[in-house]
């Protein structure tokens, strides 16, 4: 599952990669404006993800760099969020018993 995450991550960022030459260099006609459309709506997404999730970021040890792993990946990094936190309740588990 992990491998998926991952691969997640990376297609989202190649999108990005995209907008930004985009922006640099418009595509051609139709799909300048498609990517564009594309990426805003991904951003908002983005920023509606950062806002449900931004109290869970709070008690982490680096929340601002968190908060931009959202913005840039989205789901995928509060995927890697929720596996984290359950292996270290499961490492607390361990070391309670």
């Amino acid at each position: 599952m992990k491998v998926f995450w991952g691969l997640g991550k990376f297609l989202t960022l190649l999108f990005w990669v995209v907008v930004i030459v985009n922006l640099v260099r418009p595509l051609i006609n139709p799909f300048h404006l498609l990517v564009n459309l594309s990426g805003s709506l991904l951003l908002l997404t983005h920023l509606l993800v950062l806002l449900l999730f931004n109290a869970n970021l709070k008690h982490r040890a680096h929340p601002w760099r968190d908060r931009l792993q959202i913005l840039l990946v989205g789901m995928f990094h509060v995927q890697s969020l929720s596996a984290a936190a359950a292996v270290d309740d499961a490492n607390k588990d361990a070391n309670h018993a």
